[in-house]
């Protein structure tokens, strides 16, 4: 879970240290105090994009720290990732994120103190904290959004991958056959240019190194006359004399005989004749390799032709083919390779035909499967949501899930026993990479009203509490540890405020209570006990308590906060700045009293009934459980 956060220098916060408790966390405030931007802060946390715009004015970068306390669970499912990448901390239960934003525009975020990118920096994040902000509403309302929720739900995030991968082979497979049944025309055109270039590349006999070999022996074929002068005048200098001088050697002779002379006299000196000894053999190994060269320096313009001539063809080959001489030769495998496959097209095209029927055929079962699965819990989603729009005075409301396939001639091909799973007749239905369902949320809010499309039917404050119904029975499967809602009950009013805090509180107890409550609910169902009960089950196994961060409005949520802080904003120095206070005893019950419109003597005898009343049913939840209906019933 979240336990601090701390935050210096965005938009209108300067400086803010944060310590969250476990479970429900409420944070209240006027409009326009700071409230969301601690909610942004997060959002930095999780790899959110973000720009020198949400640097306070005069500073030069915006910091925000999270440190999390880890769950055995959480630690684990993280350990892989945070190994892959060189992450892991001091401690298995404890990690830090952070981000700074600089007035450069440049972001850099860390994990446990190493620089990691915002993507990778996401991923971390998400295993660790879900916002569900105000725009979750539009979200609901987008039916492509359904099946994603779905499966969620389900726990299918497995079956769906599969999918995913079976779709992403048959999409490559029908990629190489479009490619292989082009025009013919056009297929012939490309023959006899890939077979051009192939044998200009292949005649030309390139390798490794030769191009440098060859300008090194162009320079002193160009240079040949300029050499030989060069080389002759310093065979001159070492070995002949020029008549009022002795050459090089012979005055090394001399020298050496006098030092010679020296040694016999002063053996001290005899070091010093060795030198000039050896000095002398290296000037005759000079003179000795000068001479070799010398003699083989051919002056050949016709070979010169011949260089000048393969290095024209280098180059020309480097034009088109590549920079390099591997480069070009890289090219012509290229060439070669395609040129095999276009010419062998028929029996190419026959072999990934065969495999696109075996894929397809492989696609349509398991995608079949996948579809049962999902039927099944949208027979489950649809009564937990029930339940829980009940709690928001929608008793009489229904929520069903619809799931359609479309026939299509090029679909993936479900057999007799694959369609029987899933209710529908056998054939080729359009897939993509979620499988063969569209799935679509239906809603009746009225009694005697057809299930429609929810994007069509509801209206903002249903919307609203579908949002809230779907993220309460989303939240009990969640593995998520932290949950954080802004301001997600907007549109609806004080009435079903309690029963929303009461839901939210309820995501942060023990599922196994929850499980409880649930259990004996579901006995006295009529509809299938034992079903009923093992679906339950099913459900709970994949369950967690969480921590809740809620920016609320209402007094009637926040009363079910376990920890509340209150947002204010202040004038200091003609600056505006952000301040958080944890909330306790009366402070809170004025603020509750405020939040009421009541900040009087009754006001807050009234806040104070109401939050008795929270005290009773959460002590009542956490020994019978705190599923949708158990505190009501």
């Amino acid at each position: 879970m979240l336990t601090e956060l701390r935050i210096r220098d965005l938009a209108i916060i300067e400086a803010l240290d944060l310590t969250f408790g476990p479970g429900f966390n409420v944070l209240t405030g006027e409009t326009g105090a700071g409230k969301s931007i601690i909610i942004d802060a997060v959002n930095l946390l999780l790899g959110d994009r973000a720009s020198q715009e949400v640097i306070r004015a005069g500073a030069e970068r915006t910091e925000v720290e999270g440190v999390f306390h880890l769950a055995a669970g959480t630690a684990a499912r993280l350990a892989p990732l945070l190994a892959e990448h060189g992450l892991e901390g001091d401690a298995p239960d404890l990690l830090v994120l952070a981000r700074e934003v600089r007035a450069s525009g440049r972001s850099v975020g860390r994990v446990n103190g190493r620089a990691v990118s915002s993507a990778l920096l996401g991923e971390i994040g998400g295993l660790l904290v879900e916002v569900h902000g105000q725009g979750e509403h539009m979200a609901l309302l987008r039916e492509r959004e359904h099946i994603g929720l779905l499966d969620r739900y389900a726990g299918l995030h497995a079956q769906v991958t599969e999918v995913a991968g079976l779709v992403r082979q048959v999409r490559g497979l029908r990629r190489e056959l479009e490619g292989l049944r082009q025009d013919e025309r056009e297929r012939a055109r490309r023959i006899d240019l890939l077979t051009y270039q192939v044998q200009e590349i292949r005649a030309a006999r390139l390798r490794e190194g030769e191009l440098e070999e060859l300008e090194s022996e162009r320079r002193r074929l160009t240079n040949a006359e300029q050499l030989a002068q060069l080389s002759v005048e310093a065979l001159r200098l070492l070995q002949e004399s020029d008549g009022e001088g002795a050459a090089v050697l012979d005055a090394l002779g001399g020298v050496e005989q006098a030092l010679a002379r020296l040694a016999r006299i002063d053996p001290a000196i005899a070091p010093l004749a060795e030198q000039l000894e050896q000095a002398a053999a290296l000037l005759d190994d000079l003179a000795r390799e000068l001479s070799r060269y010398r003699e083989e320096i051919e002056f050949n313009p016709r070979r010169l032709a011949q260089v000048e001539e393969r290095l024209h063809l280098i180059r020309s080959l480097q034009r088109k083919y590549g920079d390099t001489i591997g480069e070009v030769l890289a090219y012509g495998e290229r060439a070669a390779a395609e040129l095999e496959t276009i010419t062998h097209a028929g029996e190419r095209i026959a072999e990934l035909e065969a495999e696109e029927a075996r894929r397809l055929a492989q696609l349509g079962r398991q995608a079949a499967q996948l579809s049962a699965a999902r039927r099944a819990a949208a027979a489950r989603l649809a009564r937990a949501i029930e339940a829980e729009l009940a709690d928001l005075q929608m008793a009489r409301a229904r929520f069903g899930v619809q799931i359609v396939w479309m026939p299509d001639a090029r679909g993936a091909v479900v057999e007799a026993d694959a369609a029987a799973a899933a209710s529908e007749p056998p054939g080729r239905y359009a897939f993509d990479a979620t499988g063969l369902d569209t799935v679509t949320f239906l809603v009746s809010a009225n009694p005697g009203e057809p299930l429609r499309p929810l994007a069509k039917v509801a209206s903002g404050g249903e919307t609203s509490r579908l949002m809230l119904a779907l993220k309460t029975v989303l939240g009990r499967a969640d593995e998520t540890p932290t949950l954080i809602f802004d301001e997600i009950d907007q549109g609806i009013g004080g009435r079903v405020g309690a029963t929303v805090g009461r839901k939210l509180w309820g995501l942060t107890v023990e599922m196994g209570k929850w499980a409880n409550g649930q259990m004996g609910k579901a006995a006295s169902q009529e509809s299938g006990g034992t079903t009923e009960e093992e679906q339950v089950t099913s459900d709970v196994s994949r369950s967690c308590a969480h921590q809740v961060l809620c920016i609320t409005h209402l007094p009637q949520l926040a009363a079910y906060g376990d920890v509340h802080f209150h947002v204010t904003k202040h004038v200091v120095g003609e600056r505006t700045i952000t301040r958080v206070e944890r909330l306790l005893g009366e402070e809170r019950v004025s603020e509750l009293a405020r939040m009421l419109g009541a900040d009087t003597e009754a006001g807050r005898a009234s806040v104070a009934e109401m939050m008795q009343e929270v005290a009773n049913i959460k002590r009542a939840g956490d020994r019978h459980g705190t599923d949708s209906g158990a505190a009501s019933q």
